[in-house]
């Protein structure tokens, strides 16, 4: 009645494994067997993809931030939608005001560049009428207090200017060089990018061609694991049980060691209490012999401080009787000759015969494996029509059609392009080099006009060289009145086309009005209307086919190709479903008899089952082995002894306590010492079986139990597991062909003649047209201007610091002139000179 209990939970746990094990079968839990693998199809599509274009970040950028910001002051106005579409429908009723209004700010900079080519010019001719009749230009007639300060002023003046036009001037070229850096290399993009966009349909028949072909991937897959199957399901049968037979093998094992464990600890328990015993019965006798002894000692009259050694004398006896232990006869009886299996290599064989279920179903189907790679060899119809009956690309052909015309007709024009940028380059290279000469001529002035002033002690030299600096002066502004027309005409022109470019264009394709501007209904006319080109049935979104292609997606998604061909219906192999699954259903192994554990194995846990080792009392052994072997502690005793035997006045008695001290010391390490190590293994005995006899016992009832309950139920689980892997290899396999569907429809729908390029393509164009083209080309002009426009305040303080830089003929009648102490000009008359 004991066992119950633990029999009883024994069969609920095997109970439980096998229902969830069932459970699993018959949910149809493929996890054992595993899903299909991932087969590696080759991409079909050719690889069409364009690099993205970005202008790489650079010490320019606040300068184009610059000019944006100024040509955002300039046009004010919004894209102008109603004004485009006039112009793309009806040219001839587009009335010139509209375009005014709408340019007005680019009227305003015409005025200014008109107002700057009368005033300058007309400025210019009539200083040099002035100059040739020596009226303006001159030199200072006389000293005077402030001159100092007007000279120092308009010097600083003309510095300030100066630097700011030979910041401009570097500016400008560095932006020209780098507008015709960019401008070859953007013009030969067009051509490759409308190479690249052709390519988007031309490929399409053999890329479906290519698709078809292969569905002998899944197919050779397929056949692949067919030679392996029976040994598949083999594991898979394996695998499912394996957890329940190891588990028992595993405590048969484990059962088996415990029982070693235990019969070597009765064996040693019963060794060690009879050792016990007889170093008992030796060590009684000279224990008795010592304590008569120091009892004499310690009680004669003439013993000094002997009162506590006597009463440790007193107690000096044996502890623990280890003849009062209970006998282990009868357990060592019924276990001699235990264990009598070697368990390891038995569990070891057990194991060998499970796992060679694999090779066992092998042999058992491999007739119905030849009529299933029969069926597989075949090639489902619908497949064979999918490149057949795929929708004419009548549209697309017209498309890349138009496409190659527009590369072939590109290429003269952008010949034509190169060919006028080198011109603009040039001349811009002309003009920023006269600016550069009137900032040369403007710092060498100032120079050679400073270091006249400075010699003024020599005045042979020092008029030589203001003379000099007020003449490189008046060159620059000479060179400035000359190359002022063409300067600003120039700089208006660039800006004039740049700034609509970047207002008109950029602006608007940056942030997509462009793109709302041509789906909006009307605004284009039926000749550039993309559904129309097309052939489409269906409007198409111009910005949602944008954004689809920035996606990646293809033109079967872009254009609606779902709408006139049912590609579900070429993707159907159901037919091969129902002839696999009718295959599969004549799959059978038969598996032998397991036995899990051999008759030595069963007769020695029997054994161990009826020994009576959890009946022996262990308590009696703990009391025993918890008083000491004797009552008092024979080192501290001896160590006492000798400490006496330094007080006593009489020799002899000293010399005895001395020997009875050393005694003690060779009785302890003689006989107190090992019967100590063997109390000290008993007890390790003695708890070592104490904890482990009870739970051996049930454990062995279980095992047994358990044994027999498997050894019975293994035929029908395994039965059971093979119709329902046979299910899971069907699913598996079909996972191939799934795989194959979903590739090709992903392949058709989302890669075949993918419009990414077309994207790619409409950004790059933004980014060659705004950021390499446009930026640098609007900056040149700005800097251009900005160096036209201080041409003035440079020819005007070039005109006034020149006149204190030549000699100075007449003077002050003072001689306290401040001015003359300033600059330590020596008083010359006009005689001497």
């Amino acid at each position: 009645m004991v066992r119950a209990p633990g029999l009883l939970a024994a069969l609920l746990a095997l109970g439980l494994a096998l229902a969830l094990a069932l459970r699993r079968a018959g949910a149809a839990d493929c996890g054992a067997l595993g899903p299909a693998e991932r087969l590696a199809f080759a991409p079909a599509a050719n690889a069409r993809w364009l690099a993205p274009r970005v202008r790489a970040p650079g010490p320019l950028d606040p300068l184009y931030g610059t000019v944006r910001r100024f040509l955002a002051v300039v046009q004010l106005k919004p894209f102008p939608a109603e004004l485009i579409k006039a112009l793309l429908n009806e040219p001839s009723s587009v009335k010139a005001d509209e375009v005014v209004r709408y340019e007005a700010g680019y009227v305003v900079c015409a005025v200014i560049t008109g107002l700057y080519l009368l005033v300058v010019p007309t400025a210019g001719l009539c200083f040099c009428c002035c100059r040739c009749r020596r009226r303006c230009g001159g030199r200072v007639k006389m000293e005077h207090k402030t001159m100092a300060c007007e000279r120092g002023t308009l010097v600083g003046f003309l510095l300030l200017t100066t630097l700011v036009l030979l910041v401009g001037v570097v500016t400008a070229f560095v932006t020209n060089q780098r507008t015709h850096e960019q401008m070859g290399p953007s013009a030969k993009a067009l051509p490759e990018t409308l190479l690249s966009l052709r390519g988007l349909v031309s490929d399409v028949p053999q890329e479906l061609q290519a698709v078809a072909q292969q569905f002998s991937l899944p197919q050779e897959q397929v056949l692949e694991e067919l030679d392996g199957v029976s040994r598949s399901i083999g594991n898979v049968i394996h695998t499912q049980l394996k957890s329940t037979v190891y588990e028992v093998l595993a405590s048969v094992l484990s059962l088996g060691q415990a029982l070693q464990v235990s019969v070597d600890h009765l064996r040693a328990l019963n060794a060690t209490s009879v050792e016990l015993q007889e170093g008992q019965q030796a060590l009684a006798p000279a224990v008795q012999r010592h304590r008569e002894h120091l009892l004499a000692l310690l009680q004669e009259p003439g013993c000094r401080g002997c009162a506590e050694a006597l009463d440790r004398a007193h107690a000096l006896e044996l502890g623990a009787d280890f003849s009062q232990v209970p006998s282990v006869d009868d357990a060592l009886y019924r276990l001699k000759g235990v264990p009598e299996a070697n368990f390891s290599s038995m569990v070891q064989e057990e194991n060998s015969t499970f796992n060679a279920l694999p090779a066992l179903a092998t042999l058992q189907t491999a007739d119905v494996i030849r009529e299933l790679k029969k069926v597989v060899a075949q090639q489902p119809r619908e497949l064979r029509t999918l490149v057949e009956e795929f929708p004419g690309w009548e549209a697309a052909s017209r498309w890349s059609q138009a496409l190659e015309e527009m590369e072939q007709s590109s290429r003269p024009y952008l010949k034509e392009v190169q060919r006028y940028e080198k011109y603009r380059w040039i001349v811009g290279c002309v003009l920023c080099s006269v600016v550069l000469l009137v900032v040369v001529c403007n710092l060498l002035g100032l120079n050679l006009g400073i270091w006249g002033l400075c010699k003024r002690e020599d005045p042979s030299h020092s008029e030589a060289k203001g003379e000099a600096g007020a003449r490189f002066l008046m060159v620059g502004v000479g060179f400035g009145f000359l190359f002022a027309a063409p300067l600003i005409l120039l700089a208006f022109t660039t800006f004039l086309l740049g700034g609509n470019v970047q207002t008109l264009v950029c602006r608007s394709w940056e942030s997509g009005e462009l793109y709302e501007f041509a789906d909006t209904p009307g605004n284009l006319p039926s000749s550039m209307n993309l559904s129309q080109l097309l052939g489409l049935k269906k409007n198409l979104s111009v910005l949602l086919a944008y954004q689809q292609c920035k996606q990646g997606a293809a033109l079967w998604t872009v254009l609606q190709l779902n709408d006139s061909y049912d590609l579900e219906k070429h993707l159907d192999i159901s037919q091969y479903t129902a002839k696999l699954q009718q295959e599969l259903q004549k799959l059978k192994v038969d598996v032998k008899n397991l036995d899990l554990l051999s008759p030595a194995a069963r007769q020695d846990l029997e054994a161990l089952q009826s020994s009576g080792l959890e009946s022996i009392h262990y308590p009696g052994f703990l009391v025993e082995i918890q008083k000491p072997v004797v009552n008092i502690s024979v080192e501290k005793l001896a160590q006492e002894l000798e400490g006496l035997s330094q007080t006593q006045g009489n020799t002899v008695l000293g010399q005895q306590l001395q020997k009875e001290a050393q005694g003690l010391r060779n009785l302890h390490q003689e006989k107190l010492l090992l019967q100590q190590r063997l109390v000290a293994k008993l007890n390790l005995s003695v708890h070592a079986l104490a904890s482990s006899a009870p739970l051996l016992q049930l454990e062995t009832s279980d095992v047994l139990d358990r044994v027999t309950h498997l050894k019975g139920e293994l035929p029908t689980w395994a039965t059971r597991i093979l119709k329902n892997e046979s299910e899971c290899f069907l699913t598996r396999e079909m996972g191939y062909f799934s795989q194959y569907v979903a590739w090709v429809r992903e392949e058709v729908t989302q890669r075949i003649a993918t419009c990414q390029p077309l994207s790619t393509a409409l950004d790059n164009g933004r980014v060659i047209l705004c950021d390499m083209v446009a930026d640098p080309w609007n900056a040149f002009w700005f800097c251009l201007g900005w160096c036209t426009f201080f041409l003035i305040p440079s020819i005007i303080f070039a005109v006034k610091t020149s006149k204190y830089f030549r000699p100075i003929r007449k003077r002050l009648s003072s001689t306290s002139s401040e001015e003359t102490q300033l600059f330590h000009i020596p008083r010359v008359t006009s005689l001497k000179l």
